[in-house]
């Protein structure tokens, strides 16, 4: 097995028993693990409290109990999440944080509190209007709540210098990974849609210094191999995350490579660094003002189809997939905009609807083929 395939199999191995590895992490460390809701948590203050931030992303699982709180018309994610909470999945983690960033995420802390009460709750607030100085206050003070929550469980105080050293670590993670990108799409026969799917995805469910160790291990193994010469088409992917995985396998199958994401649960996690200057909560607060093209953070000058445009342009893309999680409002009200602005460019789009539960994916197949045929 070669170092690349090794430092890959590791990745896969956490993405698909990410209990296992977190039930590692416990076992070798004797920290505590707080999990963090989609689709965006400050993790730095978690790191900070020495806790193992861990993504509650959902997963495939037959949505069961869940039904009792949530209406069928709530989104597979947020539905997969709250089942696995009340299946036990989430018991070694000892508090989860909810950020109430959508109409379902608003309510499903009430029903967390009465369906897993064994895991302490902590939910945030984040400010409609990010970017004024009463929204970078109002997001401060939020901030603040959940540090001395985590220092409750944890049982220590949490200084500034901690989480500055916290912020240090991720921008670090941040710049790797915005890095891995750029390597990737030089090795795509190598970093198929699904391995750079795993790559992103596993850093979630690990130590960040630990991750940023092996994808920079990844980048010098791949720097020594011969570039790739891509003869299949190459697409951008917008939504709020990409899976079931058996869809970029299909991609795949298909020659579809992934260039470029503007996925809330890959790329638009680490495409800004949190700034350099002011105090740590501060600047925590003014890294959430700062993030662009993401449906969840308000943006009334619709920056996405440019983003999605220039994504497209930079890595010689020849169209845009559009993984639409399904009952996702925020997702659907942005999409007749950047739609509009992406025919303007005669760039093509397949509009792919998801559900992280479905069990048949003969559907998107045939689109996702048609689509092909399309840009051949």
């Amino acid at each position: 097995m070669s170092k690349v395939e090794d430092i890959l199999s590791q990745m896969d191995k956490v993405v698909k028993d990410p209990k296992k590895a977190v039930k590692d992490y416990i076992n070798e460390t004797g920290h505590k693990v707080i999990g963090c809701f989609p689709e965006y948590c400050p993790e730095e203050i978690v790191y900070a409290a020495n806790m193992l931030p861990v993504g509650l992303w959902g997963g495939q699982v037959e949505i069961d109990r869940a039904k009792s709180y949530l209406p069928a018309f709530a989104c597979s994610l947020i539905q997969a999440s709250l089942e696995l909470g009340i299946k036990g999945d989430y018991n070694d983690i000892s508090g989860v944080i909810i950020p109430s960033l959508c109409d379902t995420l608003k309510c499903i802390g009430q029903d967390w509190k009465v369906s897993v009460p064994n895991i302490p709750l902590i939910q945030i607030v984040y400010p409609h209007n990010r970017k004024i100085d009463a929204g970078i206050r109002l997001l401060e003070s939020e901030y603040i709540k959940i540090k001395m929550k985590l220092e409750e469980i944890g049982g220590h105080k949490i200084s500034d210098e901690d989480i500055s050293k916290s912020i240090d670590i991720y921008n670090k993670h941040r710049k790797i990974m915005r890095k891995f990108t750029e390597v990737a799409n030089k090795h795509l026969d190598i970093i198929t849609p699904l391995k750079r799917h795993r790559v992103i995805k596993s850093s979630y469910f690990m130590d960040k210094v630990k991750h940023t160790k092996l994808v920079e291990e990844l980048i010098t193994e791949l720097n020594k191999m011969d570039k790739f010469k891509c003869n299949g088409k190459r697409v951008i992917l917008t939504g709020i995350m990409a899976e079931p995985d058996e869809l970029l396998t299909i991609m795949e199958d298909n020659g579809l490579y992934v260039v470029g994401d503007n996925l809330a649960q890959e790329t638009l996690q680490f495409s800004t660094d949190v700034p350099e200057k002011g105090d740590s909560i501060n600047r925590l607060a003014k890294a959430w003002a700062n993030i662009e093209g993401f449906s969840l953070a308000y943006d009334p000058q619709k920056k996405r189809g440019d983003i999605l445009i220039g994504l497209a342009k930079k890595n010689n893309a020849d169209g845009v997939v559009v993984s639409m999680l399904k009952f996702c409002d925020p997702e659907e009200f942005d999409y007749p905009v950047y739609k509009a602005q992406l025919e303007d460019e005669d760039i093509p789009m397949l509009y792919l609807e998801i559900d992280q539960q479905q069990l048949n994916s003969e559907q998107a197949r045939t689109r996702i083929q048609a689509f092909k045929e399309i840009l051949d």
